[in-house]
């Protein structure tokens, strides 16, 4: 399976960084660095002891993504292209999303849209709501972030909402788990049961990857689920958002993967 990733970041510093690690782990990243303008994105996130965290984020060269950026020969031989909500907020980077997501739909691809930030939705719901309906295929999302965007009280409202809206929406509930919204069909995926939860940084971008390498494979939508949680789970008992352990092996162990 090849893995690719679009996204801006500086040239220099974290930026060099950023370029060596993704493509250490077998992803093909292309995207030319900024040369100038803002730095590298990042940010500071402090966890408190219960696991929870505060997320202080500077957006940097990542919100400079624009049209121009979008690489339509990659998106057109890919099976599913997976768009990060966390740049929404600037017209140039929607304008970006839009492209993606229509690409991806004339070469037959799945368009896959995380919410990511209840804030960002807020901001800006009515384009949200207009890519959901009209660009995506999936959506990932908490349950914070999926009754913001529909302006309703209960996740049951929500999830009805989105299942509208788009073919499959695939909510994480924290220690509830996670529900799959398909055409026909409500799976509830338990929540991994882990020792001590000390940092939830990474957890739902996980569960998006676990999800998206079963659909990716074939697997049936119960095994997404599973693989989505038991790659959250991994993350989260420990300190950092990238997993200490190999995760095929994690899923090879519970049955997941052949």
């Amino acid at each position: 399976m090849c893995i690719r990733v679009s996204g801006r970041v500086a040239a220099v510093q974290f930026g060099g960084i950023f370029r060596h690690d993704i493509r250490s782990l077998g992803v093909a990243y292309e995207t030319a660095p900024a040369t100038d303008g803002a730095p590298t994105a990042r940010c500071l996130i402090l966890v408190t002891p219960d696991g929870e965290r505060t997320m202080n984020t500077f957006l940097g060269a990542s919100v400079d993504f624009t049209p121009a950026d979008v690489d339509t020969a990659m998106i057109g031989s890919a099976k599913i292209v997976y768009l990060e909500g966390y740049l929404f907020d600037r017209e140039e980077a929607k304008a970006a999303f839009r492209k993606a997501a229509t690409t991806a739909k004339a070469a037959g691809a799945k368009v896959a849209l995380s919410l990511s930030d209840a804030f960002c939705v807020d901001r800006h719901r009515a384009d949200f709501q207009a890519l959901v309906r009209e660009g995506a295929d999936i959506v990932f999302a908490n349950e914070k972030e999926i009754t913001t965007l529909y302006q309703v009280n209960s996740f049951a409202e929500a999830a009805d909402a989105a299942l509208q809206n788009c073919e499959m929406a695939v909510l994480t509930r924290s220690e509830a788990g996670s529900v799959i919204v398909a055409a026909g069909e409500t799976i509830e995926i338990a929540a991994e049961l882990v020792p001590e939860v000390v940092d939830l940084t990474g957890a739902g971008d996980l569960y998006a990857a676990g999800f998206l390498y079963g659909l990716t494979q074939g697997a049936p939508l119960p095994a997404c689920g599973r693989l989505g949680s038991l790659a959250a789970g991994e993350v989260i008992g420990h300190i950092g958002a990238r997993p200490e352990r190999p995760l095929r092996k994690l899923a090879e162990r519970n049955g997941l993967v052949g």
